[in-house]
């Protein structure tokens, strides 16, 4: 996998490809913080082996993408409000990225593949650039809400908080590994390692507190999408772990809920990370709604 890089709308974005020449392009969109290298291998590996092409990507302020710091810090307390003023930019423009990405590689449509914030950003694409998607699949995420997919107070003091950066990478690392004890998934489905690893690749690839925050304030500010939701036509997944305290699971109930047709698949013990015992199941699901958008697509006009 060779990294590559695309200019789109003033960001560099960089991407990697998996299975080039398979006939389904399928885009992996990652979450809060975390870079394309926190979409597990095996679950990269595992779609190519469905046939799909695959395309992760690092967002807008994460890894090897354009960190946006001269749009400065926003406020911790007027971005966990969800204050607009706390915003330097929006799931929109994170949507309209992807998009972009879409354009770069000559890609009419895809199918799209969010994960938590992820999750939200893939939403709004369908949303916002409806072509573009051929199917959903939204995974630990929300639908923005108040109400729904509400983590618990702890955990967010705890994702804001500053990592013990002036003790060294390890310790960083350990950061990392606690706070995912915390919103992971349970007993035996928690890999310590697994994530020791994600985190340690995020911190090789560039992860800023700053970026953190100004993707955060893109979250708590955007309004509720329940409402266009209903509106979506394409077939959707929606996946949620019964013990995400990150993203509680009636935020997955409620995305499910708002679209018509949705099929929604919840894991029990599952928390805000991806357990490898439970890959094999993602897969099979995402292939499946996946080849309910290609029944559904209109046979094309003979010649």
């Amino acid at each position: 996998m060779e990294e590559q890089f695309c200019e789109v709308g003033g960001i560099s974005l960089c991407y990697e490809e998996f299975g080039v020449g398979n006939p389904e392009p399928l885009l992996l969109i990652m979450g809060l913080g975390a870079p394309m290298t926190a979409w597990p291998l095996a679950f990269c590996e595992q779609l190519v082996e469905q046939g799909f092409h695959v395309i992760r990507f690092d967002n807008r302020d994460i890894g090897r993408s354009t960190v946006l710091e001269n749009l400065g810090v926003p406020p911790v307390g007027a971005t966990l409000a969800g204050r607009k003023s706390a915003a330097r930019y929006s799931l929109s423009d994170m949507a309209a990225d992807a998009a972009g990405l879409l354009d770069h590689l000559e890609i009419d449509s895809a199918h799209v593949v969010g994960a938590s914030m992820g999750g939200m950003i893939a939403q709004v694409l369908t949303i916002e650039h409806g072509r573009r998607v051929r199917s959903l699949t939204s995974i630990m995420s929300t639908t923005g809400r108040r109400t729904a997919g509400t983590p618990h107070p702890t955990v967010m003091r705890s994702l804001v908080k500053q990592p013990p950066t002036h003790l060294g990478r390890e310790a960083e690392i350990e950061h990392f590994v606690e706070f995912f004890r915390s919103v992971g998934s349970r007993g035996e489905l928690f890999e310590a390692d697994a994530i020791r690893d994600s985190a340690r690749a995020a911190l090789e690839r560039g992860s800023t507190r700053g970026g953190t925050l100004r993707q955060l304030a893109a979250v708590s500010s955007s309004p509720d999408r329940t409402r266009r939701l209903r509106t979506l036509k394409q077939p959707v997944l929606v996946i949620h772990g019964s013990a995400d305290r990150l993203i509680h699971p009636s935020g997955g109930r409620a995305t499910a809920k708002a679209v018509p047709g949705s099929t929604y698949l919840e894991f029990s013990g599952m928390g805000h990370d991806f357990p490898s015992v439970l890959i094999p199941q993602m897969i099979s699901a995402i292939t499946a709604i996946t080849r309910r958008a290609a029944a559904a697509a209109p046979s094309p006009t003979p010649a």
